[in-house]
């Protein structure tokens, strides 16, 4: 077992941080891939093909940042 393995449970708020940010970034990834694919959605928006994907790559973008900052340590948490 390696030295620094933390055996402390994380407190409530943390958890429903963390829980929080996935549900963020299955939502921002879903609605990323809905808005570049998803072909009833597409038909309603009033958007140039060239448009919906950067869109759309936008999101995906955004969620890629924000699950890299979701396992983030913070200095307090290093004690």
């Amino acid at each position: 077992m390696p030295n620094n393995f933390n055996l402390k449970q994380k407190s409530l708020t943390r958890r429903f941080l963390l829980i929080l940010g996935v549900v963020t970034l299955i939502a921002c990834v879903t609605f990323g891939l809905m808005i570049m694919f998803y072909q009833p959605l597409i038909d309603q928006l009033d958007m140039s093909k060239t448009e919906r994907i950067a869109l759309g790559g936008l999101l995906l973008l955004y969620s890629v940042l924000r699950f890299s900052r979701l396992f983030k340590k913070d200095p307090v948490d290093e004690e």
